[in-house]
């Protein structure tokens, strides 16, 4: 039956009591007496209250539809209202589970040429760095280390000072080019790259642990990909904001077969602060190979992002 009807005769049932009761015995005087006034009062509130409920059995399929289209995330795929009974409230409802469907599907193929445009990107910047900026860089401090060895002082000291600024600079534009461009990743695979990225994260402040797991099955190239972006973000946002001293990350086999990803501090947790870009860009790349990714609390504290992929094969 269709949304239409049921509403219409929800009403009609109404209406119909109502002029039954006027057909009845019940008398009103003039003027009307207080008795009166009360059973017509109450007959009043009797067919409103039926009305309401009537309607709101008949309206409770919109209400859920209009929830789950208010939840709706499609960072966060999987998630459908059912569809219960027949007519137009069924139809839409499947119509709806139908568009996200399209939209999931749309937005993950998207996101997979946006992401893969940004990690060309870097690629293309990393040697940039490398080869310009870089080789720059180089030759100035060989310029000045030549000329250091030339001056008298106190020139030479001053010399000596210009040469480690330009060194250290050397050495921070190396660091972002390898940020940007995980060179260890492509030539030595994804236990090499998360074990230069725990050294890297590693200062006098903070403790990065890393624990892989025996066993692990071969993953795609995209997939390894995914799991080093998830881990340098997860690790990023841990020495930038958690004020953490520890962090471990594990890289294991899941019970049921696939690969897991786990990252988790001891720092103060995200609370109930808004998702950043960060986890945003985390959830897309999960989305890319069909993964699962949660972000909350851990158990003992401090924040857990969690990456759990059950078809490691399925991205090459």
């Amino acid at each position: 039956m269709s949304l239409y009807w049921r509403i219409f005769l929800l009403n009609a049932a109404v209406l119909v009591v109502a002029v039954l009761l006027l057909l009845g015995p019940v008398t009103v005087s003039t003027p009307v007496l207080l008795a009166e006034a009360a059973v017509i009062g109450a007959g009043l509130a009797a067919m409103l209250i039926a009305n309401a409920v009537l309607l709101r059995i008949g309206l409770a399929p919109l209400q859920r539809l209009t929830r789950a289209m208010t939840t709706a995330d499609l960072l966060k795929p999987g998630a459908r209202p059912v569809v219960t009974g027949r007519g137009e409230m069924a139809e839409l409802t499947t119509t709806f589970n139908a568009m996200l469907d399209r939209l999931e599907a749309e937005r993950a193929t998207s996101s997979g040429r946006v992401l893969s445009a940004q990690e060309s990107e870097r690629r293309r910047i990393a040697q940039e760095l490398h080869d310009e900026i870089g080789q720059t860089l180089t030759a100035v401090l060989l310029q000045i280390k030549h000329a250091a060895d030339r001056a008298q002082e106190p020139v030479r000291g001053d010399l000596h000072q210009a040469q480690e600024t330009v060194r250290a600079s050397l050495d921070e534009i190396r660091r972002i080019a390898r940020r940007l461009r995980p060179g260890v990743l492509e030539e030595l695979g994804l236990h090499s790259a998360l074990r230069a990225l725990a050294t890297e994260f590693t200062t006098p402040g903070l403790e990065v642990r890393l624990h892989i797991g025996p066993g692990m099955p071969p993953l795609g190239h995209v997939t390894e990909l995914v799991f080093y972006r998830v881990a340098q973000e997860g690790l990023t946002n841990t020495a930038r904001h958690s004020g953490a001293s520890r962090v471990e990350l594990h890289l294991r086999t899941l019970p049921g077969g696939g690969v897991g990803l786990l990252v988790r501090d001891d720092g103060k947790g995200i609370g109930s602060a808004p998702e950043g870009a960060g986890i945003r860009g985390m959830r897309e790349r999960a989305l890319l190979i069909g993964a699962d990714l949660t972000v909350g609390p851990g158990r003992d504290g401090g924040t857990e992002v969690r990456l759990d992929v059950t078809d490691p094969k399925g991205n090459t």
